[in-house]
């Protein structure tokens, strides 16, 4: 029975592999983003698409409204926007606390804030029982990004998990969380990457390899099966062993 599939973040990178393999299975599928042209270039079959900015309640709205017009039910919601802030406008101060202000305003609302909104916009449409809800976290979370932002806004994913899936347990609902390591062909990460960062970050892997968006999309796709019914309140590590180190 063909499953309605919501995914924010759907136009690019891991977001639209995942699209690619819940389409291919027969699901109807919803793709959430801010830039409209993006998710019209996406060329997943079938799939619907609504533009909207998800850090926002108003924008939230209206996927709420989108949803209860064209789906009813949500079935599966995946949760893949993010990023660090590279399509944001620069902060234009010299003081340092500015830009951390900046930074960490950013970062969460991209990858926490809009994971939150989305999820209790649409919580009491999620499929009783049978329905999944699953974010796409960070190797960050676990081994820090730089700044620390972006990790941080990842980290938070996980306790808020966990509190779903206690919530949402008893209406048989599961949540759960995949962390990827460095995953090519993203905008996340991008074509140009340095030759010696990306060296680095294949050999912090154990089977030395890049990870792929097809890598994490067959993971959500085996979390949200009746397969792992039982699977709830976990972050599903897909980086090659890197979160461990050598």
């Amino acid at each position: 029975m063909a499953r309605n599939v919501v995914i924010s973040g759907g136009g690019t990178g891991i977001g639209l592999a995942a699209a690619q393999v819940f389409a291919a299975d027969g699901d109807r599928v919803l793709l959430l983003g801010r830039r409209r042209e993006v998710l019209e270039k996406a060329g997943v079959p079938g799939a619907l698409i609504c533009a909207a900015d998800l850090s926002e309640p108003a924008g939230v709205r209206g996927v709420v409204d989108f949803v209860a017009r064209e789906f009813g039910a949500v079935d599966v919601l995946i949760h893949s926007a993010g990023g660090t802030g590279q399509l944001e406008p620069a902060v234009e101060s010299d003081d340092p606390l500015d830009r951390v202000l900046h930074d960490w305003t950013v970062n969460f609302r991209l990858n926490t804030l809009t994971a939150a909104l989305l999820t209790e916009g649409l919580k009491d449409r999620l499929a009783s029982p049978g329905g999944r809800v699953l974010f796409v976290s960070s190797i960050a979370a676990y081994r820090g990004s730089g700044s620390g932002a972006y990790a941080g806004a990842k980290a938070a994913l996980h306790p808020y998990a966990h509190d779903l899936a206690r919530e949402l347990g008893p209406r048989g609902i599961t949540a759960n969380v995949v962390a990827p390591g460095y995953i090519e062909d993203t905008e996340f990460f991008g074509p140009a990457i340095d030759p010696a960062r990306r060296e680095r970050l294949i050999g912090d892997t154990l089977d030395q390899r890049a990870g792929t968006p097809g890598d994490v999309a067959a993971t959500l796709h085996w979390l949200a099966s009746p397969a792992a019914g039982h699977v709830t309140s976990q972050v599903v590590q897909v980086n090659g062993g890197a979160e461990r180190g050598h």
